[in-house]
């Protein structure tokens, strides 16, 4: 298998040519094993792998064969590869109306808004609730902002913006300022689990995101595609009595029409926000929800393998792979085609997984690694990162001896590329051991192209990195070998536009698995050398976010 790599790599080396050039049988092979995934974890039979399903029975034991075949032990120390997930599942039938303006406004579920709760009840009611505009929500002391300014919200509807604060450079307003928000990149600030979280920290009743596509990263058909079905959350003992009642989305038209019927433009309040002196608007208007869930309880599963490590010293130690196996579901009340079948997401993701563990579990006995490496596929990604936060909060093995996770969410579909893109580029000492690998494959690595759309806080890496264990998450490079300039962008983008989270995620026949071949070589390259290499122990960088609670857990440790 070292062979196999070997010869990956010098073939990638001659990036000119490898357009030209026949692929090596093995990576050729490597290739056609990973689309054999996809297809079979992407087929209409697995009915979009959602939690707490058909779907999921046939995932899961789709997995666990596929680790047994490759004689990869149980990950879980009880002797199984099942993690069980406490979940919640509930399906929401939401009414709302809003009097604004001496109007009464009864907005359209999915065509104006959507709206769920995540609250264990059989009804949840928000009524006359005052509705107040509070900016982007963002109280953020490290950068001198606070959205509420001490505006008492408790019992209230908030309604606030998607993404960061874009504050201007104060030396050329066309640019951002690198030194508010990270500039471009979006941080924690801007994704809408921490718009929820700080609006139950303040009391709300409600709390309303307005959706604008460019800043959220995605069109509205793919909130009103997630949201406006079964929802989950994990199981908490005060059953969510403590999250906000209501969480919901506002389409931008019906946004700008709930305003002017207050009397304010969109636009107008948007460019106030971004000011530090922003205040809370009161909109002298009222919003009232009322929201019946359907609720039902259920264990879910991640399922985990491992590979024991040969040193009686290092084999306590770990390496963690990561992809997330579920999908949303069906819908059966779409037309025509029901299933997300989730080709790419991530069917592609969960078959890379795979093919790095075949790589592993052929290493002849004299070269297995020294420390153990896990295989963990989790649960609803797609509902909030649960499943890795599931592990994250109840890890089968001491994260203080987790040297790191590589997650693999997707993979590249378009074909090798020249370069290859880290998403969250900086933040350890990971992407040094990825730049020397990648050099090796006669590539670049580099930031990610599209930080402002906040990957890094999107994928079961972040739950590893919110502990403090170093995770590395790739995104697929843009300059396709043997392809127009610009090919890989328009892939990308039309990925995004068409096909994310909805029915059209499926394999397509303009797929090129080679690339994805020639990523997974580089993750089972990084792997290897992390769980063989006795001095190898990543760090978070200087002033990156996670590094405190990594040396705090390490110290407490000691």
């Amino acid at each position: 298998m070292r062979k196999l790599f070997s010869a990956s790599l010098t073939l990638a080396a001659c990036a000119s040519a490898l357009a030209q050039t026949p692929l090596p049988d093995e990576q050729a092979a490597a290739a056609s094993r990973i689309l054999e995934h996809i297809r079979v974890l992407s087929s209409d039979d697995f009915e979009g792998r959602a939690p707490g399903t058909p779907g999921e029975d046939k995932s899961v034991a789709y997995l666990q064969q596929q680790f047994k075949a490759l004689g990869l032990a149980p990950g879980n120390p009880d002797g199984t590869y099942i993690q069980d997930v406490p979940m919640v599942g509930a399906v929401s039938t939401t009414t709302a109306s809003l009097e604004v303006g001496g109007k009464v406004l009864s907005p359209a579920w999915i065509n104006d808004y959507v709206a769920v709760t995540r609250r264990e009840a059989s009804v949840v009611d928000v009524r006359d609730s005052e509705m107040v505009f509070v900016g982007y929500g963002v109280v953020a002391p490290e950068y001198g902002w606070d959205d509420f300014k001490g505006v008492d919200v408790k019992g209230k509807t908030v309604v606030m913006l998607i993404n960061d604060p874009p504050v201007p450079d104060p030396k050329d307003p066309s640019k951002l300022d690198e030194k508010m928000f990270k500039g471009k990149a979006m941080t924690y600030y801007g994704r809408w689990t921490y718009k929820y979280e700080e609006a139950s920290e303040k009391g709300a009743a409600a709390c309303i995101i307005i959706h604008e596509t460019g800043p959220a990263g995605y069109p509205f058909a793919v909130v009103s595609g997630s949201w406006g079905r079964e929802n989950f959350d994990l199981q908490s003992t005060d059953g969510n009595a403590g999250r906000v009642a209501v969480e919901g989305w506002f389409t931008l038209d019906f946004a700008k029409s709930v305003l002017a019927a207050a009397g304010y433009d969109f636009d107008t309040l948007k460019a106030a926000a971004v000011k530090p002196d922003f205040r809370p608007v009161d909109l002298k208007a009222k919003a009232s929800f009322t929201v019946k869930p359907t609720i039902r309880r259920l264990a879910s599963r991640n399922v985990i393998a491992k590979l024991e490590g040969t040193d009686p010293k290092l084999r306590d130690q770990f390496v963690i792979y990561s992809a997330h196996w579920d999908h949303l579901g069906r819908n059966p009340k779409l037309k025509g085609d029901q299933i997300y079948n989730g080709a790419a997401d991530n069917a592609s993701g969960v078959a890379g997984l795979l093919e790095i563990a075949r790589s592993f579990s052929l290493l002849p006995a004299s070269e297995r690694p020294r420390r153990t490496v896990l295989f963990l596929a989790v649960t609803g990604e797609e509902q909030g990162l649960l499943g890795s936060r599931y592990y994250a909060q109840h890890p089968l093995y001491p994260l203080t001896s987790t040297l790191a996770d590589l997650n693999i969410d997707g993979m590249a579909l378009a074909g090798p590329s020249r370069t290859v893109e880290v998403v969250g580029y900086g933040n350890s000492t990971l992407d040094d051991l990825a730049a020397d690998v990648v050099k090796k494959q006669g590539r670049r690595l580099l930031p990610e192209a599209d930080p402002e759309k906040g990957h890094f806080y999107r994928s079961d890496h972040f739950e590893f990195a919110k502990v403090g264990v170093p995770a590395f998450y790739t995104n697929a490079g843009l300059e396709i070998i043997g392809r127009p300039e610009g090919y890989g962008r328009q892939r990308r983008d039309e990925y995004v536009a068409n096909d994310y989270h909805k029915v059209t995620d499926e394999i397509k026949p303009w797929w090129d698995l080679r690339g994805a071949a020639l990523d997974a070589s580089l993750l089972f390259q990084m792997g290897e050398t992390l769980a063989t290499d006795p001095a190898a122990w990543p760090e978070w960088k200087a002033g990156c976010e996670f590094k405190g609670r990594r040396d705090a857990a390490m110290a407490a440790m000691r």
